[in-house]
Order: C-alpha cells, then sequence, then structure tokens
C-alpha cells in the first residue's frame, strides 16, 4: 500500500468535496439550485461540457481503443463538430425564448405534456442505465488503488460526489468540473511523458514503433453497401454520421448537456460555450488515443502481456509503474472526470424529475404553484434518490467487455428517436402529438431491431432511430387533422 499516493488521492478527494459543498450559499430557487442562476461564464461553461463528454469511460477506455486497434476513434469528432453546428442554428434559438429548465419543456410547448413525459422518461433511462455504467468504469480505479472490492469502491465515489451536487446543486457541477477538468488534462499529459521516458529511445523508437504497425491510421475511407460496411465501428463515414447525430442527441436533447446551456447567460455565450467544446474535446481524445499507442508500444518492447480486461490498462500502468506521488497525481485526474460527469447525471436527472413531473403534475391538477423553497427541498432529495439508483446499476454492469464502446451504445439505441422528434418539432409544422409519439415508437422498434437482430455497429443507430422516427412521424401526420393555432415553435 503507497501511503503517500493514497494521501494524495484522499486529499483530492476531500478538497474537491469541500469545494463543491461551498456553493449551498444562494441556492434559494430552483434557478439557482439547476441552472446556476446563469452567472456563469461561456469558458466555464465549455469546460464543463467537456468534462461531461470525456468521462471515465474515455480516460479508462480511450487507451484501450488504441491499445488495441489505432487513432481510428477520432473520425467520430469530425461528426462533432458538424452537430454543434446544427444544434446552434436549430435548437438553441428555441431554448432561449422564455426561461427553461429543462430540454422536454420545448415538445410541451411543440406537442403537449404526453410527448413531454414521454421523451422525459427516455432521457431518465438511458441516462441511468449509461451512467451506471461510468460509476463501473470508476470502481475499476479504486479498486486497483485501494484493493477494494467492486460494492465499496462505487459506494464511496458516488457517496463524495452525491454529497457536493446535494448541497451545491449546478453552480457547484460546472466549477467543481472547471477543477476537475483542469486536473484531469494535466495528469494525462505527464503521464503520456513519463510513458514515452520509459520507451527506449523516446520519441523517435515510438513513432517508428506504432507508424510501422499502423497505430496511427486514422481515416478509414472504405465505402460499399454492405453489411460488413455497416458492421464495422469507425470508419469515415460511420464517423462522420454517426458522430453527427449521436452528438446532436446528446447535446441538443440530452438534458445533462443542455442543462450546461441553458446555463448561459443568453444564447450568444451558450452558442460560445458549445462550440469552444469542440476544440478542446478535439485534443483530449487525441492525448488519451496517444497513451493507448504508447502503451502499445511500452508492452511490445518488454514483452508484456496485456491485463484480462483491457480497460484497466491505463490505470494498472499508472499506479504499478509511476514514482510515488505523481501516481497518485493521476489516479485523482482520473476520479476527478469520473466526479464530474456524476455530479451531472445526478443533477440533470433531478431537475428533469422536478421539473418533468412533479411540478408538471401539481399544475396539470390544478393545484397551487409550488415555492421556491419546497422545490429546492424536493430537487436536492430526488438527486439522493438518483444516487442510489446509479449505485444499484453499476454495480449490475460489472460484466461490460468495452465501457467506452457499452456506454455509447446505450446512450445510441434511444437518442435516434429523441433526436428525431426534437427535429420534428422544430422543422415542421403539421405532425401534432399523436404522430410525433408513433414516429418515436417506430423509431425505437427500428434501433432494437437492428440492435439485436443485424451486426451493425452502433456508431449507425441514431442515424437509423432519427430517419424512422422523422420519417413515420410525418406518415402518420398525413391522417390527423391540422393542429390549432399556437402549436408551432414560430
Amino acid at each position: 500500500m503507497r501511503y503517500f499516493d493514497l494521501a494524495v488521492v484522499l486529499a483530492y478527494l476531500a478538497g474537491i468535496t469541500w469545494l463543491g459543498a461551498r456553493f449551498r450559499r444562494g441556492q434559494k430557487s430552483l434557478r439557482d439550485y439547476f441552472l446556476g442562476g446563469r452567472t456563469a461564464p461561456w469558458w466555464a461553461i465549455a469546460l464543463s461540457i467537456v468534462s461531461a463528454e470525456t468521462s471515465t469511460l474515455t480516460i479508462v477506455g480511450t487507451p484501450a481503443l488504441a491499445f488495441t486497434g489505432n487513432l481510428g476513434f477520432l473520425q467520430m469528432v469530425l461528426g462533432y463538430l458538424a452537430a454543434r453546428v446544427a444544434i446552434s442554428a436549430l435548437l438553441l434559438p428555441h431554448y432561449f425564448r422564455g426561461e427553461m429548465f429543462t430540454a422536454y419543456e420545448l415538445m410541451r410547448r411543440r406537442f403537449g405534456e404526453r410527448i413531454r413525459k414521454l421523451t422525459a422518461s427516455i432521457f431518465l433511462v438511458t441516462r441511468a442505465l449509461a451512467e451506471g455504467v461510468r460509476v463501473f468504469a470508476i470502481s475499476l480505479v479504486i479498486s486497483v488503488v485501494l484493493g477494494t472490492g467492486d460494492l465499496a469502491s462505487i459506494a464511496l465515489i458516488v457517496a463524495l460526489t452525491l454529497f457536493y451536487t446535494f448541497e451545491g446543486g449546478m453552480t457547484a457541477v460546472i466549477w467543481t468540473d472547471v477543477a476537475q477538468m483542469s486536473l484531469y488534462v494535466l495528469g494525462a499529459i505527464l503521464s503520456l511523458w513519463v510513458i514515452l521516458e520509459r520507451i527506449p529511445g523516446g520519441w523517435a523508437h515510438f513513432a517508428a514503433t506504432a507508424g510501422a504497425a499502423h497505430k496511427f491510421a486514422i481515416f478509414d475511407f472504405r465505402f460499399s453497401p454492405t453489411m460488413e460496411f455497416f458492421s464495422r465501428n469507425y470508419t469515415f463515414w460511420s464517423g462522420l454520421a454517426g458522430g453527427c447525430f449521436l452528438t446532436a442527441a446528446s447535446h441538443g436533447t440530452d438534458q445533462l448537456m443542455v442543462q450546461r446551456l441553458l446555463s448561459a447567460r443568453n444564447e450568444r455565450q451558450s452558442r460560445a460555450a458549445l462550440l469552444a467544446s469542440w476544440a478542446v474535446i478535439a485534443v483530449q481524445f487525441t492525448l488519451f488515443l496517444l497513451i493507448g499507442v504508447a502503451l502499445w508500444v511500452y508492452y511490445a518492447d518488454r514483452g508484456l502481456g496485456a491485463p484480462r480486461q483491457m480497460d484497466r490498462i491505463y490505470p494498472e500502468f499508472i499506479w504499478n509503474q509511476l514514482p510515488p506521488g505523481l501516481a497518485g497525481l493521476l489516479i485523482a485526474a482520473i476520479l476527478a472526470a469520473a466526479m464530474a460527469n456524476l455530479s451531472a447525471a445526478l443533477n440533470s436527472l433531478s431537475s428533469t424529475t422536478i421539473v418533468d413531473f412533479v411540478r408538471a403534475r401539481r399544475g396539470s391538477h390544478g393545484g397551487a404553484p409550488m415555492s421556491e423553497e419546497r422545490s429546492v427541498y424536493l430537487a436536492r432529495w430526488a438527486t439522493v434518490a438518483w444516487g442510489v439508483v446509479l449505485f444499484a446499476i453499476g454495480f449490475g454492469a460489472r460484466h461490460s467487455r468495452s465501457v467506452l464502446e457499452a456506454g455509447l451504445t446505450i446512450a445510441s439505441v434511444p437518442f435516434g428517436p429523441l433526436l428525431g422528434v426534437f427535429l420534428l418539432g422544430v422543422l415542421t409544422r403539421r405532425p401534432r402529438e399523436g404522430s410525433a409519439m408513433a414516429g418515436m415508437a417506430a423509431g425505437l422498434a427500428a434501433v432494437l431491431w437492428v440492435h439485436f437482430r443485424t451486426p451493425v455497429a452502433f456508431t449507425w443507430y441514431v442515424l437509423i432511430g432519427t430517419t424512422v422516427t422523422f420519417c413515420a412521424a410525418l406518415l402518420a401526420s398525413l391522417f390527423e387533422t391540422p393542429g390549432p393555432r399556437g402549436t408551432t415553435l414560430e
């Protein structure tokens, strides 16, 4: 047991928990608790977006992808940029008309209360499942450091993150994200430098060995309309289409990301935060993929066998090979990404539960408006309830083959129907609530069939689900009478 490293890790955990809890002051309304009072600057929101987008799945899963493959995952990043441009043009203007707390209030304005609850329910289920996989990814790191079992590892990180999210709300989420992202980027840079130092010949040998093995290959332009083409996860075409539609859904319709965009002071700053986050995420993915390639060269030079579970390769190298102090710092960096994403998930799950269900139900039954004090009280305890749910899902996700691809696959199944109905709402006028729900049902059925009955890669799921949802809803709308005035978003 390396006590100095443990002291570094424990000092980080105590410090970030203390920092987050300090933001409890001033949390007097739902606007304060869920949107941070709309006082955060655009650059802080941009870094918070990246923290949520990165997560422990990226830190432990991306190096493993490059270790077993190459840099092909970067093809997904091209689609990320196209999606951000589309969100800025199509969705952000609608989100900043009036004051919204969740993305699904937009669906209520356009279609009605039932579609709002349907889309919000899909988010709750999907985010809980995807975040549960991420919680398990955290336990991989904790178990390496402390030697504890999965149960204790998951419980520790959930409890600490839950505490400061419960206290500080969205303000705590954003500013702890900034601190945590700075730490894990620094940690990644230091770890790449150390790995290169451990490779005889340094960068020159690393570049020559990896280049000869085609580990730096990025683009795969092969195209053929066959099932084999659609079953490859990372090609230029699947990356551009899959990355674009996946990001358009996650950043444009998922409350985890939309809540950050809504926390900006105005639409212009929200757009700046969204676009700036792309440059940062592109650099980050490149950095973590290069770490995976460097580990491959390191292992190959020494004739070492890879771990049985590939997602452990990076945290095991950090803990077993780096000098005392630095190893603790880098493990703390990985935990930083984990806690940043988990805190955001807890806050977004809580906001959707309170705004789209609790307060909406009270309003639909003609009750008196809920006081702000009561709303914040319920929001905090909804956060606790979701913490328990994520703990349970994380414990049940221990048999995932690849935590990164497992998380992306879970998210990709419902994201298509969600994006399809949001595009239906902002691009069309005729479809009403019934046709929108029919379209979502058709889109979800199509993606589930593709997932269980074909070898098509997850990178195509959102495109398929979006297309089927949009087209099926348009077709269903032909059998509806035109909607009453006031049902469009214009």
